[in-house]
C-alpha cells in the first residue's frame, strides 16, 4: 500500500515539477511524497479497519473496484485539505487562510483532481479485489512466478 501511493505521489510531484520548469519556477517539495504516502497508508489502513468501503462485494469486480476508488479518493481529498490547514496553523495562518485550492480552487477543478485521484487508486483496488477473490497466493503467483505453457 505504501509502495504504491509512495510512486503515485512520486508521479505526480515529477508532473508538478516538469510544469513549474517550464515557468521557470522552482521546485523544492521532492520529500513530500515519501510523507503522504506514508501517512495516507496508514489513513488506509485505519480506514479499512473501519470498513468505510465495504460493499459490492458480491458483485462484478468493477463496481467493488470503482467503489473503493471513489471512496477513498475522497478520504485522500479531504485528509489532503485537512493536513494543509494543520501545517498552515503550524506556520500562523488562519484556517481559512491555509484551505488549498485544490484544482485551482475551482468546482471543475476539485472534481477532475477527485477523478484523476479516484483512476489512480482503480489498479490498486482492483489488484487487492482479485485477489479477494481467487486468493491472495494464487494471485502472487500469477504476477511474480514464471508460467509453463503445457
Amino acid at each position: 500500500m505504501f509502495l504504491y501511493l509512495w510512486i503515485l505521489f512520486g508521479l505526480f510531484l515529477l508532473h508538478e515539477s516538469i510544469v513549474l520548469a517550464k515557468h521557470e519556477i522552482p521546485f523544492t517539495r521532492y520529500g513530500v511524497a515519501f510523507i503522504n504516502a506514508w501517512i495516507l497508508a496508514k489513513v488506509m489502513l485505519v480506514s479499512e479497519d473501519l470498513n468505510i468501503a465495504r460493499g459490492f462485494e458480491n458483485k462484478a469486480l468493477i463496481y467493488p473496484v470503482l467503489y473503493k476508488s471513489v471512496v477513498f479518493a475522497v478520504v485522500f481529498v479531504v485528509f489532503y485539505a485537512l493536513e494543509e490547514v494543520l501545517i498552515g496553523l503550524w506556520h500562523g495562518k488562519t484556517v481559512t487562510g491555509s484551505i488549498p485550492e485544490i484544482g485551482g480552487g475551482s468546482l471543475t477543478g476539485i472534481l477532475s483532481t477527485g477523478l484523476i485521484v479516484t483512476f489512480a487508486l482503480a489498479p490498486y483496488f482492483a489488484f487487492r479485489e482479485v485477489g479477494r477473490v481467487i486468493g491472495q497466493d494464487k494471485l502472487r503467483a500469477l504476477f511474480f512466478r514464471a508460467q509453463t505453457r503445457g
